[in-house]
């Protein structure tokens, strides 16, 4: 097995470190700057490497463990990276179909009070994200917010922090809710259904923090939106297939389930299918019914600088790795308890950002068990709630509520979601802890392609040195 250099202490390594430290910079001041943070996580991702790979060239290095390295990267890279483009499409192909404009139409016809839509708002955030995203499900129901109520910021406030806490809490506990379950789990951390017993933990943090902030939450109805303003529900005879695809995008979660599970393939790949057949659909409602649903026109709306944001940060958080910074990281977990490493987590995502942590602590893959990994992925799921800008649902509804929901407005009520986040720290603590489950569950570290004969398994297998 041959060695990569640790550049940790060469002038090169701390080049790279800079070059991450001021590409990260830009990606925080993305407001101030008005540059998408697309921009700066490509050019720091791809720079990065580059640098590495004109450091090896020039000196004359072995190039095999950085083609390795490369090659392990892309691979991952790839399997999130389809994996949200399907995602994303059966989206705006949803979008397209106006099931979520019925949706918006259906709740303010209902004439709820500010606290009947405040509950109503958070449930459905908490239980939409599983399945479509925590960004796209916070978007959503947030313009439910403005589009009845926009002006009375007692109510819009709470109910905004509201739909961000519940659409993260409700993704911590699904794969397809949050990037960073996706990233765990599709790093073999742990099954589909194990990340599902984060629900208790996930549930009760948002329904203590929904009470809390419930009390701010003013009396009274808003006044009546004038329904025929919005895009009615799309029925059969305005535009078919709506249903359809619904049915298609939870047929297709499955299928990425049933890929993984039982065949073995990325998830990615029971994702393609399902878009495959979405496709071959939309072939049917053309010939047959002469509904003109281009399929590409949904993709060509997907947010491709949210892509190219996630390519870049993993990219370059990945440079760090092969440097030999996240060695460092890993020590961290040997010097102080788990627990309180991963409770941190939580904090670092909201300052930072929860998928460049939750990328440094997979690839500094330290030796932990089911329970751990589980709590790391619902600390830096939920964690991001804290700070308005901690999540990319929190930096959506800043978006779509300005001047409304702003940071500061956030921060005074900020305390409603520490506590909540305590609370599901003490759910997990009690379940995993005191209850003991999955303390003596194995975890499949297969994720570092080093290619070496295991002298556990006796073949040559991908698992990292000590994992087993």
């Amino acid at each position: 097995m041959i060695e990569k250099l640790d550049m940790v202490t060469e002038p090169i390594g701390w080049l790279l470190f800079a070059i991450f430290v001021v590409g990260y910079y830009f990606i925080a001041a993305e407001e101030k700057y008005h540059l998408n943070k697309a921009k700066p996580a490509l050019f720091i991702g791809t720079l990065m490497f580059m640098v590495i790979g004109g450091f090896y060239a020039y000196n004359g290095l072995n190039m095999k463990p950085f083609e390795t390295e490369i090659a392990h990267l892309i691979l991952e890279i790839a399997e999130i990276f389809f994996f949200l483009y399907v995602a994303m499409t059966f989206i705006e192909a949803l979008i397209e179909r106006g099931v979520f404009n019925a949706l918006k139409a259906k709740l303010i016809k209902k004439g709820h009070s500010y606290k009947g839509l405040f509950w109503v708002t958070g449930a459905l955030a908490f239980f939409i994200s599983p399945i479509a995203d925590n960004l796209t499900t916070a978007l959503i129901l947030s313009t439910v917010l403005i589009t009845i109520e926009k002006t009375n910021k007692a109510f819009l406030v709470p109910g905004a922090i509201n739909i961000v806490v519940a659409a993260n809490a409700g993704g911590a506990w699904s794969p397809f809710g949050d990037i960073t379950t996706l990233m765990a789990w599709t790093a073999h951390k742990g099954e589909f259904a194990d990340f599902l017993y984060l629900f208790p933990a996930s549930v009760t943090g948002w329904l203590v923090t929904g009470y809390l902030l419930s009390r701010y939450v003013p009396v009274g109805y808003p006044l009546q939106t004038k329904v025929d303003e919005l895009v009615p529900m799309p029925s059969d005879e305005v535009l078919k297939g709506g249903m359809v695809v619904v049915a298609l995008g939870i047929f297709t979660i499955a299928m990425a389930v049933f890929s993984k599970q039982v065949m073995h393939l990325p998830p990615m790949w029971g994702m393609l299918f399902g878009l495959s057949i979405l496709k071959f659909y939309v072939y049917f409602l053309k010939k047959r019914h002469k509904e003109d649903v281009d399929i590409y026109k949904s993709i060509a709306k997907v947010e491709n600088d949210t892509l190219l944001f996630f390519f870049g940060i993993l990219a370059a958080v990945g440079a760090l790795h092969f440097a030999g910074f996240l060695g460092y990281a890993v020590k961290l977990y040997d010097m102080f308890n788990p627990t309180y490493v991963n409770i941190g987590v939580g904090f670092l995502s909201a300052i930072v950002d929860n998928v460049p942590v939750m990328s440094a602590v997979l690839k500094a893959n330290p030796d932990l068990g089911l329970n751990q990994w589980l709590l790391v992925t619902l600390t830096a799921g939920i964690g991001g709630s804290l700070i308005s800008f901690g999540s990319a649902a929190g930096i959506g509804v800043m978006g779509k509520l300005k001047g409304v929901y702003t940071f500061g407005a956030h921060m005074r009520l900020s305390w409603t979601v520490f506590v909540g986040y305590a609370i599901s720290v003490a759910i997990w603590y009690g379940q995993f802890e005191v209850m003991g489950l999955y303390n003596n569950h194995e975890v499949n570290y297969h994720t570092e392609a080093t290619a070496i004969t295991c002298p556990s398994c006796k073949v040559e297998c991908e698992a990292p040195e000590g994992t087993h």
